[in-house]
């Protein structure tokens, strides 16, 4: 049954390299990506990687809900690996060069990406609802 109140999602499907993407694409230049759930509404839903604004201002009523990728990642999440961590981190240890800076931080940053697999929440909240409405996040991949 489809309809226009989001209180009728039960669970949302979502890609977990979409979370990934989005928070890499948010913590690395600070892109406005989230996860768009577009009505209408049902039961089940499925959430894909969207940067904000990128399609103008919604004619719809109700408006596609945009969830942040941190809603779905516990908050032992680890942090995404700066370029002036990895830096400091190979300076501390006597190893910085240019092109061992680079390698570094793809390492940090593939090692980063694999952690956030075993930190995706089994549910979380929608935020178009006022009062607050879980549901259940069903990773896929």
């Amino acid at each position: 049954m489809q309809s226009d109140d989001p209180t009728v999602i039960r669970s949302l499907a979502v890609h977990t390299d979409d979370v990934v993407a989005a928070l890499e694409a948010n913590a690395a230049r600070d892109a406005g990506a989230v996860l768009r759930v577009t009505p209408p509404f049902n039961g089940r839903m499925r959430a894909r990687l969207h940067l904000a604004g990128g399609e103008g201002a919604y004619d719809t009523d109700p408006e596609p809900i945009h969830l942040a990728p941190e809603r779905l990642v516990d908050d032992e999440a680890p942090p995404y690996p700066t370029p002036d961590e990895t830096e400091d981190e190979l300076r501390e240890r006597g190893e910085y060069s240019t092109d061992r800076h680079r390698e570094y931080h793809a390492e940090r940053v593939d090692t980063w990406r694999e952690a956030l697999r075993d930190h995706l929440v089994e549910r979380t909240a929608v935020p178009a609802v006022a009062a607050g409405h879980d549901v259940d996040v069903l990773p896929l991949g």
